[in-house]
């Protein structure tokens, strides 16, 4: 059996994510997505990688290298050379989102303010990435940056929102760019005065192509803006605002199960594709398009199962 392994930005996982959505099986807890087509198993990782196996996998990962491929280690390089060596320890913005993989649920982005002087505190009292977290450690330690009085801004859109937006031609990714925008200039204008040596925003596709979502509405990036890949790993702002976000988009998980009387499964599995079918059987697919981004696989994979 051979192996192929390519290494792409996010906005590339979601497109893989869509094109083999007829293909889609369940993934390992681990995994973003695992599709099967033919005799070659696909299988996307939150580290960016994407594993082909089987005897036809280097054929099949063959256009995905030209259409979103990156070398880890050059992006990493480049995406950290630019970032002054004393940013990470220093008073800066970081920002992060959540529930960009999950069918269900809305997007949350957060941007989180801290001092130099914070710094250290943040980390003794256990501020990480929250994707290492569990749910309660993330709703406590979200409630322990509040009562820090850390700065911070939140957004939140909502599925109809995101929904509307994708049917007006925005991808993902441009969403994603325009909220971590418009999240910095809110913290911005609070923290209006006090010192920031640089904003740091933990990078989900290449810098110009995030210029180039927020420039198409008249936008441009902050002065000192910083992209690095895995950032909630290396700045104590970047893993608050992790916190931030996925405390956010849990509680607002809880209220869509609350409010539809069922549980509503995070990601993307086969679980999933069950309970979308069951909110279409229950009630019709308007209730569907107020809680889950329509147009991942999810969608046509729940109307098989009508």
């Amino acid at each position: 059996m051979s192996n192929t392994v390519v290494v792409v930005t996010n906005d590339t996982i979601e497109k893989m994510k869509q094109h083999y959505h007829s293909f889609l099986v369940n993934a390992p807890s681990h995994a973003l997505f695992m599709a099967k087509k033919g005799n070659v198993t696909i299988t996307a990782y939150r580290s960016g990688k994407v594993l082909f196996q089987g005897g036809g996998a280097e054929n099949e990962a063959s256009p995905w290298k030209s259409e979103g491929a990156i070398d880890k280690k050059k992006t990493t390089t480049v995406a950290s050379s630019n970032i002054p060596s004393s940013l990470l320890q220093s008073s800066h913005i970081g920002t992060d989102e959540a529930g960009t993989g999950d069918y269900f649920g809305p997007i949350t982005v957060a941007a989180v303010y801290i001092k130099q002087a914070s710094i250290n505190l943040l980390k003794e009292i256990g501020i990480a990435d929250s994707k290492v977290l569990k749910d309660q450690q993330i709703s406590e330690l979200a409630k322990e940056i509040v009562s820090q009085k850390i700065p911070y801004s939140l957004l939140t859109l909502d599925n109809v929102k995101y929904n509307k937006l994708q049917r007006k031609g925005w991808n993902q990714g441009k969403i994603k760019a325009m909220l971590h925008h418009h999240s910095i200039e809110k913290l911005l204008v609070k923290i209006k005065g006090m010192p920031l040596d640089g904003i740091l925003i933990d990078q989900f596709c290449e810098p110009h192509v995030y210029k180039r979502y927020i420039g198409s509405e008249k936008l441009s990036l902050h002065d000192h803006t910083y992209f690095m890949t895995k950032a909630e790993s290396h700045s104590i702002s970047v893993a608050a605002a992790s916190i931030i976000a996925r405390a956010k988009f849990v509680k607002e998980m809880d209220a869509l199960s609350n409010k539809l009387g069922i549980t509503i499964p995070k990601g993307a599995s086969r679980k999933v594709d069950e309970t979308a079918a069951y909110i279409m059987k229950k009630y019709d697919e308007d209730v569907l398009a107020s809680v889950a981004k329509l147009h991942f696989g999810n969608t046509q994979k729940a109307k098989k199962y009508m």
